[in-house]
């Protein structure tokens, strides 16, 4: 039997592996485990408590600001507000030095402080093994309960708004990993931009002003797999098709020219920074002005369809199935 690739599991093998829905009412809880939904949900009387647990894989340079925006984009995406972190640190041996664990520790704290998270506790370790950092985040946060959002409430006949544009996480990872390589070709402020994509991973901001403004039926951050992969997440949690507008995408000058560079297809990079919402076709506009008029870009990308309708995406007049990344692109940049 062959090894599974890097990245996410097969959705057919973790749809096995999910514990059943029947067992979801147990200990209250609201949103059990599902594909496409981005946190699990339990009943606290008054409000709902939103957990949500990711860790940082992909890169090492600013961990705890990943970790933080990562965990608490999660939360937003269910209309909630991040609150309180609880980190695991697993460090390599050999290599890990005390500056190594306070650089850690400081971009974790700055990053809580910039979102007004407390930092509550967790557990650290040098853990044989390793070559790099892993961090791992336990995120928790409220959500009053007629302002939850759930993937599997999105409906045939949404409109799909992105905001900011795809592969903003993958920028930034590609431009702080493979720096060395980028400066034979690129200029010394392209790197650094691209490296700052770093500080428009979340999207806190934008997923409060989508709900105030309201009609929003489904949130979704589109993280490994990269925009392909959240549509087809938030398809399925929902039942329903889709069809992505490609013309309609934004696709950052950085993004663009890095995944061109390591010959990445943008629609399979890890898109964290990006807010998938499905939303009434009536609020589609009131819902972009906001966006607009709080500096934050947005596009209308495409529309939910009847389930037996499937999964497509368009270029002009031209349909083709919405294409499948078994594993995120950016893992090409890290192969041998």
């Amino acid at each position: 039997m062959s090894p599974l690739p890097v990245g996410k599991l097969p959705p057919t093998l973790l749809s096995r592996i999910l514990p059943s829905r029947d067992t979801h009412t147990l200990n209250r809880v609201v949103v059990p485990p599902q594909i496409g939904e981005d946190a699990t949900v339990i009943d606290f009387g008054e409000s709902y408590l939103i957990a949500k647990t990711d860790p940082i894989t992909f890169t090492t340079d600013e961990i705890g600001w990943y970790l933080v925006c990562v965990n608490g984009n999660d939360i937003a995406t269910m209309g909630g507000v991040p609150k309180w972190l609880l980190v695991t640190l697993l460090l390599p041996e050999n290599t890990t030095t005390p500056t190594l664990v306070t650089d850690i520790s400081d971009q974790i704290q700055t990053a809580c402080q910039s979102f007004q998270i407390t930092l509550c506790g967790g557990h650290t370790e040098i853990t044989y093994g390793l070559d790099r950092p892993i961090a791992i985040g336990q995120m928790l946060g409220e959500v009053p309960k007629d302002r939850l959002v759930r993937s599997a409430d999105a409906r045939v006949g949404d409109d799909l708004i992105l905001t900011k544009g795809i592969g903003i996480e993958a920028t930034s990872i590609i431009a702080r990993e493979r720096e060395l390589e980028l400066k034979t070709h690129f200029s010394a402020p392209f790197i650094n931009s691209a490296k700052d994509y770093l500080f428009r991973l979340s999207v806190l901001k934008e997923a409060q002003i989508a709900v105030d403004t309201g009609g929003v039926h489904a949130m979704h951050d589109p993280t490994e797999g990269g925009i392909a992969t959240a549509v087809r997440e938030l398809a399925t949690a929902a039942e329903v098709g889709a069809e992505v507008w490609i013309d309609r995408l934004i696709v950052p000058a950085e993004t663009d020219a890095l995944c061109g560079f390591f010959d990445l297809d943008p629609l399979g990079v890890i898109s964290s920074g990006a807010l998938l919402i499905a939303t009434e076709p009536s609020r589609s506009q009131p819902i972009l002005e906001a966006l607009t008029a709080n500096q934050i870009p947005a596009s209308l990308i495409g529309k939910l369809l009847p389930p037996q309708e499937g999964l497509w995406l368009k270029r002009g007049t031209a349909t083709h199935p919405l294409p499948t990344f078994q594993t995120d692109e950016i893992t090409k940049i890290f192969a041998d």
